[in-house]
């Protein structure tokens, strides 16, 4: 590879969209609502216009008003884009003096009207339709109206609205190809899957098995482990095979003394990530956790809007918009691939083994399932990791440039299967079993902040988004795009560009070789470093002891700090609080661990330090729990805003104090980003670089603690490929309803159902084909250390947690428990809740129904002191899916 690469621009614009699918069920009560809509639902829009009383039934209708009675000349809804294009243009000095060029720093930049938002709902953009979404009706939903989602044949020919699909699979129902019946699928899984257990464990748990069946001449589901090893490899669902290339470098090489690393080749291992893509969209369990149009959601009743998965950001509506431009996208579906990379080290104590991954998800899929982990973040790559000596690892600016060279090639050569669908749609099958147009592009890139400043080729202390100088990063400064870059880059030189504006010239982004694309567009926020590990714990937590130890003698400071500690030993256990016994005195914090300590640590250091400390501490908390919420309103934006001012208003206490000399760090500067950000790309909780840190328990660190150590890449690359083989078998057989109930409850119905036929049990093959109802089981859980992994179901109505022991000496009826709690009218409320359970049916109030109707419970009752109940709240904007989530 050479040491200079050249840039490469393209200029290819086509894109699509997906018609979002309903099953009858949701299309029947969506044109009931409709239909009753009609009775009041006129002149329910205001114009919203200064003196101006007209309301309006539809948006299209008061949109046309807006156009004839008040015609104004309206910010584009890509304003955030053209800002910066577009005042480049206008500040930018006539070509015959380039080297004014680099005074970008005019760029006017206020905030949120830079972006075209300021504070308002923007008009509904022309192309649209318009739908009704969710229970009640509570809010409406705009979708792109040019990329659709049009439902396809196999070749792309479209189809009429509501042609069925074609069934997913043609095989029947006892097929467990390549398995002879579910119980050699269940085992298999649990032995790879669920318990991971090693060769030898399996050989001895099968003989184990077959000393068992000695006397009824049968034998184990496998043979051995390798038996076991082949049948998941002949799996032919999910099966992406994995391909790797070399790498050598071929630049200019010193006469004497060459340095070893430039005869090395460097491997990197990938997958087809268009064949991953693919293996997403086709999975059935994505069905009704799935966005296959560009969206802007409203509340119905203050048509204020809000932002929640990936697919409701501005920056999807404006690529569908230039995607739109060619009229042969038309009917198609967007989908972004989002990608992600960190680089993580198995062990420490054998060598510090070091790798690589790069993850690969598609946007359309919603935040709480990327957030779950139900394989929908996917690894599609290792990349090389150059190592040296450690007088070339240090010293050698080629060896520096040359790592971060390679890094660019290697992503732009796995992702080029991709290239030809960012310009052209392609067809694709669905989990549904529709056939759909899709066009991909380069989504959001998650990454902490020095593999940011490595994606943006800038200098390290400078922001990846906007220009501000590292010197004063909080001073107002335009955006960095590709275009203003590759106008530097032309026109000045290496120093200048280094010096003036943190752009390391001489590389280039791997993102310059796809249309659409612009890495300092694509840089996702990162709550775990630049919120909970970064201004947290790394900046807050620590200013706070350097305050203690700079005011205090040493004694007293640690005398301080251990009344502290004990403060957070003593928080009281309830749920959803973690206890500190030992207090923040450990080790090494996590981001659980932050995550924990920031609901506590407020109280904990009140009173020992200055009231504009406090304060900091609480608007910075305040900004977080903000941000984090999986729905943000506008008026969340506002209280995000306010909650930064107040930040940075008290903080200057630390400076005041002599605590910090500057405020420009750039994990800390990325807060002012985060309002513009969530308008782009959506609630930033499912964007978190602690999903990619979840996803390397699973793909790295497990699979390496499976190897033999020895040559351990290959090894775990198999891993992950029988893993995702295994995992798309469970996808298809639960799909075809084949793993309803449990092996024990499946035999136990066929034995039941032979016998009723007057048919010998043991004649008979009963390994579970079949079953007839569904029993809970658990499925092992794996903590990371930096994650915020969403256990819970993610499609429901509600689901109940008890605690484990119900209370003893308590009331045993309803009666009785009625004058413990002193409520007489406990019974009769009791008869009306079993009422509306039996009946849900019924639209009368509950207090309207005799009691002669309802139901007697005088039998024996249980007291449980706690539980932690997760419902449907649409009236909650900060819920998941307005799902929310109470301790009681």
């Amino acid at each position: 590879m050479r040491s200079h690469v050249r840039r490469t621009s393209t200029a290819s614009r086509s894109g699509g969209c997906r018609l979002s699918r309903h099953v009858e069920v949701k299309a029947a009560r969506q044109e009931l609502n409709q239909n009753s809509r009609r009775d009041h639902n006129s002149l329910q829009l205001p114009c919203g216009r200064s003196n101006c009383r007209r309301y309006f039934k539809t948006q299209a209708g008061r949109t046309k008003h807006w156009n004839a009675a008040h015609p104004t000349i309206a910010r584009a809804a890509n304003a955030y884009r053209a800002s910066v294009s577009e005042e480049l243009e206008e500040h930018r000095p006539a070509p015959e003096q380039p080297e004014a060029r680099f005074d970008f720093q005019e760029v006017e930049y206020d905030g949120l009207n830079m972006m075209g938002h300021d504070g308002t709902r923007d008009s509904p953009a022309p192309r649209t339709n318009v739908e009704f979404w969710g229970p009640g009706d509570r809010l409406y939903r705009n979708f792109h109206k040019d990329l659709d989602e049009q439902l396809s044949n196999h070749n792309g020919t479209f189809l009429p609205p509501g042609s069925p699909p074609k069934p997913l699979s043609d095989k029947s129902p006892n097929d467990w190809t390549p398995y002879r019946n579910r119980i050699e699928f269940e085992t298999a899984e649990f032995f790879f899957t669920e318990n991971q257990t090693p060769a030898a464990q399996i050989n001895k748990l099968l003989d184990l098995w077959a000393s068992t069946l000695q006397k009824h001449s049968d034998t184990p589901p496998f043979a051995d482990f390798r038996d076991l090893h082949k049948t998941i490899d002949k799996t032919p669902l999910g099966d992406v095979k994995w391909q790797s290339f070399s790498v050598r470098y071929n630049g200019e090489r010193p006469a004497t003394d060459v340095p070893p690393w430039m005869d090395q080749d460097f491997d990197v291992w990938y997958r087809d990530p268009r064949e991953v893509v693919r293996n997403m969209l086709a999975n059935p369990d994505y069905v009704e956790e799935f966005d296959y149009r560009p969206y802007r959601e409203f509340l119905t009743d203050s048509d204020e809007r809000q932002w929640r998965d990936f697919m409701s950001g501005d920056w999807v509506w404006d690529q569908a918009d230039i995607i739109s431009e060619d009229p042969g996208s038309h009917g198609s579906m967007f989908v972004p691939v989002i990608l992600g990379s960190d680089k993580t080290t198995v062990s420490v104590a054998t060598g510090n083994n070091e790798y690589y991954p790069l993850y690969a998800s598609i946007g359309n899929v919603r935040n709480n399932v990327r957030r779950a982990h139900h394989d929908a973040v996917s690894i599609i790559g290792f990349l090389a990791i150059p190592k040296t000596t450690k007088e070339h690892a240090t010293g050698d600016v080629m060896f520096r440039k040359f790592c971060r060279q390679l890094f660019h090639c290697s992503l732009s050569k796995i992702l080029e299967t991709l290239r030809p669908g960012i310009t052209k749609y392609e067809v694709m099958r669905f989990g549904d079993g529709h056939f759909c147009r899709v066009i991909y592009g380069l989504g959001l890139y998650i990454a902490d902040y020095e593999e940011q400043v490595l994606l943006t080729c800038i200098v390290r202390g400078w922001c990846p988004r906007c220009l501000s100088s590292h010197i004063n990063l909080d001073e107002q400064a335009g955006w960095r795009c590709r275009h203003h870059t590759d106008a530097l880059v032309e026109e000045g030189t290496l120093g200048e560009l280094w010096d003036e504006y943190g752009i390391v010239g001489d590389l280039v982004p791997f993102t310059n070789n796809f249309a659409r694309a612009d890495i300092h567009e694509l840089i996702a926020p990162d709550i775990l470093h630049q919120l909970i590990k970064g201004t947290f714990k790394d900046h807050l937590v620590e200013w706070i002891e350097k305050y203690l130890y700079q005011t205090h003698s040493k004694k007293t400071a640690q005398r301080i700090m251990d009344d502290i500690d004990r403060k957070i030993a003593a928080v009281p256990a309830f749920a959803g609080l973690r206890r500190f016994p030992q207090g923040r005195g450990f080790k090494q914090w996590t981001g659980d661990d932050s995550k924990a300590l920031m609901k506590v640590y407020l109280s904990a250091i009140e009173g020992h330090v200055p009231v504009d400390i406090v304060r900091t501490f609480r608007a910075f908390l305040e900004f977080c729990y903000f941000v984090r919420r999986s729905v943000i309103t506008e008026k969340t934006l506002e209280k995000i805003q306010e909650a930064l001012d107040r930040f940075h208003q008290y903080r200057q206490i630390f400076e005041t104090i002599g605590v910090v000399s500057t405020f420009s760090l750039p994990r800390q500067h990325s807060l002012q980003h985060y309002v513009l950000l969530i308008r782009l790309f959506g609630a930033p909780n499912g964007l978190c670089s602690s999903i990619t840190k979840a996803k390397h328990i699973k793909a790295v660190k497990e699979p390496w603690r499976r190897s033999s150590w020895y040559k351990a890449l290959g090894q775990m690359l198999v891993t992950n490929q029988r893993l995702d083989k295994l995992a798309a078998s469970r996808a298809d057989f639960t799909q075809r309803k084949m793993l309803d109930g449990t092996c024990l409850s499946a035999a136990a119905l066929a034995v039941e159902k032979m016998r009723t036929m007057n048919l010998e049990p043991d004649n008979v093959d009963i390994q579970g084909n079949t079953a007839a109802h569904t029993v809970n089981s658990t499925e092992s859980k794996d903590d990371d250390n930096d994650t915020e992994v969403d256990d819970g179901p993610t499609n429901i109505e509600a689901h109940v947690e008890l605690a484990k022991m119900p209370q003893r000496k308590r009331a045993r009826t309803p009666a009785a428990l009625a004058v413990e709690l002193s409520i007489p009218q406990l019974p009769n409320l009791l008869r009306r809740f079993l009422f509306t359970q039996l009946n849900p049916d019924d639209p009368r109030d509950p207090s309207e129904v005799p009691l002669t109707c309802c139901p007697q419970y005088n039998e024996k009752i249980s007291v449980f002191n706690s539980a932690c109940s997760r419902f449907f709240a649409p009236s909650d904007p900060s819920a998941v899916e307005a799902e929310g989530y109470a301790a009681v």
